[in-house]
């Protein structure tokens, strides 16, 4: 028996129990309605909450927002990288006028661009296999012609005089033939290792997938590994992971995983790499040439167009022979070796590829300084050949680097129509798919 008031207060619990909840729950619990203050260390979100919707896309005609998330070390990174070089060319700049006077510095400059185009042009035919992005052959360029000619004009005067006042004529020889190469091919060497180390890594947040802002993972959450699908993995070196490994040079896995058919594994080649790395050295070597042509060109312009005024001065009337050292030395090293830098720092590129993705250990601990003591051994010996006179110089360049160079362009186009081959067998295999 009970009293209205009863049934009227039994009619308001089961109407609220009956309409919708407007406050939220959180673990089966009523919360405290009032205002909620944001946890702001709560940096993760929790595994089961619902993520929120992603922003409305922008209309047609305005602009796109700026990407949110990016880190501020690429661009720092980027912007100290472009200061350095530039400050490195402004400095090789001055070393190279100071040595050949202005007018001999527009003379070498003018004929050391004459073979640029032929060795640019081959370095980007075989870039279509190796597929090197334009920002790191520009950066490898820039290296080769400012920054290592600033460490190589430096260390070579430094080392020749030392040697030169310790040993006398021997110290010459010991400085062109063994602390030369040993300076050059470490300076252009070193391009390779600054696109290697893992300056710039950019943060990874949630900001590009949620839309919010981006903020710092103080606690990450330990993300899946992924189960092993190879049979064998390489054993590289133990700084592959202290790298940042680019794509092009990415260790690719040794075996692949026995086909559906029962067929064993196979070996599985890598010429798109070794093509990087050839790139890679070429490009250093080819800003590197460039700049010590025209220091060289320019030397001899200047040495020819003293002994033309001293001619003029004597009485005699001024010819073509008084630039006879200009041409020999065009001829030298513009036309008959244009490729002669690039070969060596090849070798460098290579054995740091092979270094990078060789499934043998002690393969890949002697393949990186193998190629750079190959480089050095014959740049050595191509240094060594200029003071044997014109007959064993010729010997040396017949016997040494012609077939070296016959080597590189028979990799080169392997690399070429291997890497076209691939391609061609991918599209027969999405044709038959589709």
């Amino acid at each position: 028996m009970g009293s209205p008031a009863g049934g009227g207060s039994r009619a308001t619990v089961q109407a609220a129990a009956d309409a919708p909840e407007t406050v939220p729950r959180t673990g089966g619990t009523r919360t405290i309605p009032g205002p909620r203050r944001r946890r702001a260390h709560r940096l993760v979100p929790w595994a089961g909450a619902a993520s929120p919707p992603p922003p409305p896309p922008p209309p047609a005609g305005a602009a796109a927002p700026p990407r949110r998330g990016r880190s501020v070390a690429v661009s720092s990174v980027t912007a100290t990288a472009v200061l350095t070089l530039a400050g490195c060319g402004v400095l090789i700049l001055h070393l190279v006028q100071r040595q050949t006077g202005t007018v001999g510095l527009l003379v070498g400059v003018g004929l050391a661009m004459v073979p640029l185009p032929f060795v640019l042009g081959a370095l980007a035919w075989l870039n279509l296999t190796a597929r090197v992005p334009l920002r790191h052959t520009v950066f490898c360029l820039a290296w080769g012609a400012c920054a290592a000619t600033t460490v190589a004009i430096v260390a070579n005067n430094w080392t020749a005089s030392y040697l030169t006042s310790h040993q006398g004529p021997l110290g010459e020889l010991l400085g062109a033939g063994i602390a030369t190469p040993l300076i050059e091919e470490t300076a252009k060497a070193t391009a390779l290792l600054v696109l290697l180390l893992p300056l710039g890594q950019r943060l990874r947040c949630h900001g590009r997938r949620t839309g919010r802002p981006c903020a710092p993972l103080l606690h990450r959450l330990p993300t899946p590994r992924r189960p092993r699908t190879y049979a064998r993995r390489p054993a590289g070196p133990h700084a592959r992971g202290r790298l940042r490994l680019r794509p092009y040079l990415r260790p690719l896995p040794y075996l692949r995983p026995a086909p559906p058919s029962g067929g064993g594994p196979h070996r599985r080649s890598r010429p798109r790499t070794l093509a990087a790395g050839v790139v890679l050295g070429g490009m250093t070597a080819c800003g590197f040439a460039f700049t010590e042509n025209a220091l060289y060109l320019g030397r001899a312009f200047t040495s020819d167009q003293r002994q033309r005024l001293d001619s003029i001065g004597l009485g005699d009337p001024p010819s073509l022979r008084d630039f006879d050292g200009t041409v020999q030395t065009f001829v030298l090293r513009a036309l008959l070796s244009p490729f002669a830098h690039p070969l060596f720092t090849a070798l460098t590129g290579i054995g740091l590829a092979v270094a990078l993705t060789t499934g043998r250990r002690w393969l890949a601990r002697l393949a990186a300084p193998t190629g750079l003591l190959l480089a050095m051994a014959l740049h050595g010996t191509w240094n060594a050949a200029a003071d044997l006179g014109t007959d064993g110089f010729l010997v040396v360049y017949g016997a040494l680097m012609v077939p070296c160079f016959a080597a590189l362009v028979c990799f080169a186009a392997w690399a070429r129509s291997r890497a076209a081959r691939h391609a061609a067998r991918r599209g027969r295999r999405s044709a038959g798919v589709a």
